[in-house]
């Protein structure tokens, strides 16, 4: 049974327009969905590891009379049901459950904006589909090898990623340390509400609802499945697609982004053919929600002038 949207979505304007979907993927797996928007051009949202359509507030408070837009659950969390194998967590399984989202909608060509993870699996889909892709606008997302480069903001540490596995499946084979992490975890709220307050400034009461949800999220019952997803997406790299990738594509960054690297976005920039690049120097991991009168214009100007309707 479908839920209503979180509290942080229900008082918005575009609430009345809000209707939950849900389809099987290509193995069976049940997935999840929400449509919310009256315009008739569809966008594809595409989730970080954590976070669901509360985090997208800015840009559809701003865009959901111009654009219907479509975000989903991806298989293992939330209101997504959990494939029987944990190897139908690799991102190609994500690519497969857009494809049956937008065919279940009846969706030809969709434009995507992706954050974090669901940078990787907005590029896997452009490579795969192009000609169902109207543009591409990626925040704080890398190619992929997430572990290799995350938390690195600098430079690559040799060595690291084997370590950060390891530490991986030891939480996922103990859960009740793993569970005692999570709980540890949530203590990190404050000094996070610290940092949002150096990028986002004043909004950062605005913020605290978000935030709240998100932990709660990510270290709740769906937390093992989090450490697993980790390893599928530095396991994951697109890097030799980019080239090839000729579709209209913004691409946005935070300089105080750890988890990310500008870095990595700006090697993205350079290799595929029509992309851009849009570095905010205050802004960190959570980009769109530090920075709403930025990224917000910046997308939407992007949909409207340069993707391929």
């Amino acid at each position: 049974m479908s839920q209503a949207p979180e509290p942080s979505v229900r008082d918005t304007p575009w609430a009345p327009t809000h209707r939950p979907g849900r389809v099987l993927a290509a193995d069976g797996v049940g997935l999840h969905y929400d449509v919310v928007g009256t315009g008739p051009h569809t966008v594809m949202l595409a989730n970080g590891l954590g976070g669901r359509l509360y985090s997208w507030r800015p840009l559809v408070t701003a865009l959901w009379e111009r654009y219907r837009f479509i975000t989903w659950d991806y298989r293992g969390l939330f209101e997504s049901d959990s494939p029987r194998s944990l190897r139908r967590l690799a991102l190609a399984h994500h690519v497969e459950d857009a494809r049956a989202i937008l065919d279940a909608e009846g969706v030809a060509r969709a434009a995507f904006v992706g954050w974090s993870m669901g940078v990787q699996v907005a590029l896997e889909f452009a490579a795969a589909e192009p000609g169902r892709v109207a543009g591409l606008a990626l925040v704080n997302g890398t190619y992929g090898h997430v572990l290799s480069h995350g938390f690195q903001p600098i430079f690559s540490l040799p060595g690291l990623p084997p370590r950060l596995h390891a530490i991986l499946e030891f939480l996922r084979d103990h859960p009740s340390l793993a569970g005692w992490l999570a709980r540890l975890a949530r203590t990190t709220e404050i000094p996070t509400m610290g940092i949002f307050l150096l990028t986002a400034g004043r909004r950062v009461k605005e913020l605290r609802p978000m935030l709240r949800q998100y932990f709660a999220d990510v270290l709740g019952p769906s937390f093992t499945t989090y450490l697993r997803l980790f390893q599928e997406l530095d396991a994951h790299s697109a890097y030799h697609l980019l080239r090839e990738i000729d579709t209209p594509t913004l691409i946005v960054s935070g300089a105080l982004d750890p988890l990310t690297p500008a870095r990595q976005s700006l090697q993205m920039a350079r290799r595929m053919p029509r992309a851009r690049h849009l570095r905010l120097w205050r802004a960190g991991h959570f980009a769109l929600l530090e920075r709403p009168d930025v990224v917000v214009p910046a997308i939407a100007r992007f949909l409207a002038g340069e993707a391929g309707w």
